[in-house]
């Protein structure tokens, strides 16, 4: 076997030696990771016609993964998306983060997850994977406890990557991991994402004030632009006068799956390029997801083949319990004690739609 393929990529700061891992499969799909962040930089599959094209945003060199803005790609974590203020309690206990997004905190503070160097293992099949591991020491970033994460990627014989998510404590700590890969399923570089379809199974959301932190409210997204219920463009009301979407500029808001989280991952969204055929279906235990249309993705650090940042032209679709959680008691749990394991997959599976 040799479907799995390290290759050198550069160094940290410190001298650690930074690789990518290139997996495929019999069917020619192709996955490019690096262990710096575990970033995803490259997933090529086929059009209707066959022909295979790079489906997620992404940059050359280390350096850029490094310095610019954004998150292309990576793992997120101790705590994705937003916290008030950076600031929560737990047992009468309050803790402070790093406000790296205005006064609050965003995805795991000033160096999260995204930015961490993992221990890499790659293991070679018919089905590849690449096991990331990397210990949190105990209030690093002012998070409690030291986590211990594990995720593993493998890329599957059906034409999916399925991310499993696993995490332990010492202490009672917060934990919610996602990855913040960019997709257009016309290729990076084809433009507006707005083309796109999208369906999830989504009943709800949860609305924000103009810092994007959820305002408490649970909110039907009945005769909102946020029902996706049925399968619509998503540029269809993407600029429809809603207070979210001007926040936003756009889509940047969490939707809740229907029924909450399930035992084993489930269908819950897919994407679809009509221009391409390609689709991808999005299956996960996870109670919901931040929709991201890459509105702010202007920045000076251009992505693969020098192809422009523009705003719009990729969405994440990040699967994660409720932002800010950890504040509402009335949200998703968040809390990870002493003896409990978290434990979530979610499965981006590609195809052609017939």
């Amino acid at each position: 076997m040799n479907n799995i393929l390290k290759k050198h990529f550069g160094y940290m700061p410190d001298g650690r030696e930074v690789s990518t891992y290139s997996m495929k499969n019999a069917n020619g799909m192709k996955v490019k990771i690096t262990d710096f962040g575990g970033t995803i930089m490259q997933i090529k599959v086929p059009d209707k016609d066959g022909r295979f094209t790079d489906v997620v945003c992404g940059y050359s060199c280390l350096e850029d993964y490094m310095n610019a803005s954004g998150y292309q790609g990576a793992l997120i974590g101790r705590v994705g998306n937003r916290i008030c203020k950076g600031k929560f309690s737990l047992d009468g206990k309050e803790y402070s983060l790093y406000s790296n997004n205005g006064e609050n905190s965003l995805h795991g503070g000033k160096v999260g997850f995204s930015h961490k160097l993992w221990r890499a293992t790659p293991i070679d099949g018919d089905e590849p994977q690449l096991l990331l591991e990397y210990t949190s020491p105990d209030m690093e970033e002012g998070y409690p406890g030291t986590l211990s994460v594990k995720v593993t990627y493998t890329l599957t014989a059906d034409n999916a990557l399925s991310i499993r998510y696993e995490a332990e404590t010492d202490k009672k700590t917060i934990v919610n991991l996602t990855n913040h890969t960019y997709f257009n399923l016309g290729g990076f570089a084809s433009g507006s994402i707005e083309s796109h379809n999208l369906w999830m199974d989504s009943d709800s959301y949860t609305p924000t004030d103009a810092g994007l932190i959820p305002t408490g409210e649970i909110k039907s997204v009945e005769g909102t632009p946020f029902d996706f219920r049925i399968e619509k463009l998503i540029g269809k009301d993407i600029d429809a006068d809603d207070p979210d979407l001007r926040y936003g500029k756009g889509y940047d808001i969490n939707f809740n799956f229907t029924g909450g989280e399930t035992k084993e991952p489930v269908h819950r969204a897919t994407l679809y390029d009509p221009e391409s055929g390609r689709e991808m279906y999005v299956i996960t235990n996870q109670p919901g997801v931040q929709v991201y249309t890459g509105n702010m993705m202007n920045g000076p650090y251009r992505f693969k083949g020098g192809y422009p940042q523009n705003p719009r032209h990729a969405v994440a679709l990040e699967t994660q319990k409720m932002p800010d959680s950890v504040n509402h008691p009335d949200f998703t749990n968040v809390i990870l004690d002493v003896g409990e394991k978290y434990d979530y997959t979610t499965i981006y599976k590609f195809g052609v739609r017939k």
